[in-house]
């Protein structure tokens, strides 16, 4: 067997990988697959605003003089949909969320087009906890080793990447190990020692006077959230696959929107429901399909794994290197 997958073998490795993690994840979180939209109103408050920061795309229904936006992750939605679908405790979805972020910096790993598997599960009030969380995370590390195991038998070359566990700490204590560091280069360190690393309680302020990062006060809460992070070899850097968190009941919500000065949401009518406490507690999160194909099947751009646009100095530089771009 060759060592390298060609293009044709890599769109055949993309399907046997994202099909195994799907349903391997599914089964592992008893998930049901949903239908999802693609585009929702901007009164509804259901679009994700990310850190705060970016623009949805956004367009005008020509025949109803209506707009509606591309949504940015599903986030809001998706416990909407626990209520509509009476996901009983313990229950929960996920489906395909593709978005346009037209904001995004182009290089490696980040393109204007998103795709991840977005997922929500229904807990009770009392799994509001970090050790809760932390069970959680370590289910879902469970499904990336058994995806590594499959993908690796498939084709051999492939090498053994991931530690037999996932590392947990806070964005504050890794603040602690590496004061001098941008929050880039500390995930660089501590993913670069340990190989997998869930980082928690991203949002408000540490002891710096700086975020790790941004972070929506409306849908995870600061204390129970947190991203799944791997060392890449290929790319010689921490890589984000998920973002994820417990989230947010009315305490929180109140909280974070008055951290973030942006109580007006509660005139939304998800913001209102959030707030009576009428939406089921849930604990959810997106992971990455293009960031696991690059990871896995060890590409050196996010290009390889998904059609895109790209500028011409990127395609330019990627043509030199003999990266091909999808």
């Amino acid at each position: 067997m060759k060592n390298v997958l060609d293009v044709k073998e890599t769109q055949i490795a993309i399907k046997k990988l994202k099909d195994f993690f799907e349903n391997t994840l599914a089964k592992k979180l008893n998930l049901v697959r949903v239908s999802a939209p693609l585009f929702v109103r901007p009164e509804s408050g259901l679009n994700d605003n990310l850190s705060g920061k970016e623009e949805p795309v956004s367009f005008t229904m020509r025949n109803y003089e209506e707009k509606v936006e591309i949504v940015q992750s599903l986030a809001k939605w998706k416990r909407m949909a626990l209520k509509w679908y009476d996901f009983k405790v313990g229950e929960g979805l996920y489906t395909d969320m593709n978005a346009i972020r037209p904001s995004e910096k182009l290089d490696n790993i980040h393109s204007i087009y998103v795709d991840q598997w977005d997922w929500e599960k229904t807990i009770s009030k009392s799994d509001r906890n970090e050790e809760y969380l932390k069970r959680v995370v370590e289910d879902i590390y469970e499904v990336f080793l058994e995806t590594e195991k499959y993908i690796n038998k498939l084709y051999p070359f492939l090498t053994h990447k991931l530690p037999d566990k996932i590392t947990f700490i806070t964005s504050q204590e890794l603040e602690d190990m590496y004061p001098k560091e941008d929050c880039k280069k500390r995930e660089h360190n501590i993913c670069k020692e340990k190989g997998a690393v869930f980082l928690m309680k991203i949002g408000e302020n540490l002891k710096s006077g700086k975020p790790h990062d941004g972070r929506a006060p409306d849908y995870d809460d600061w204390e129970l959230n947190g991203d799944i992070l791997f060392w890449d070899d290929v790319l010689n850097q921490a890589l984000e696959l998920s973002s994820m968190g417990i989230r947010v009941d009315s305490i929180a919500l109140m909280k974070q929107l008055k951290y973030t000065n942006s109580e007006e949401r509660l005139k939304l009518k998800y913001h209102k429901l959030l707030a009576q406490d009428k939406l089921p507690f849930s604990i959810g999160g997106g992971i990455g399909q293009s960031r696991i194909c690059m990871y896995f099947l060890e590409k050196q751009h996010i290009g390889e794994v998904q059609a895109s646009v790209w500028t011409e100095d990127i395609v330019n530089k990627c043509i030199n290197e003999n990266i091909f771009l999808l």
